[in-house]
């Protein structure tokens, strides 16, 4: 809760955010290669669960960037770069499972 806070998070938002950030967690540990722990990942698993917490929670309040705007003849667009739920999954990577496309068993 504190590293949410830290990202932005209002104590208003708590109620929403402490089961959202448990529920995280719980998916993330769900996502860790067989025999890895979160406490294994030392502050990356936290910060990661945050990151992520912090995204989903924008995107139930509304609260999410806005990336284009038009006035008349004028836009304005902002890149975006990765998501916090993708640069999330960059810090576990080295103790996540299989993140993707993987072959198994391919004959050939």
């Amino acid at each position: 809760m504190a590293l949410c806070r830290a990202m932005g998070a209002q104590e208003s938002q708590e109620e929403l955010l402490l089961p959202l950030t448990r529920a995280v967690q719980r998916e993330l540990a769900g996502r860790l290669r067989q025999g890895v722990a979160p406490e294994d990942c030392g502050p990356a698993f936290p910060l990661a669960a945050a990151m992520t917490a912090m995204e989903r929670l924008c995107g139930m309040t509304g609260g999410g960037e806005i990336a284009s705007f038009t006035a008349g003849d004028l836009t304005v667009r902002r890149e975006t770069g990765k998501s916090l739920s993708a640069q999330a999954e960059g810090l576990l990577a080295p103790w996540l499972g299989d993140t993707g496309f993987v072959f198994r068993g391919v004959e050939g």
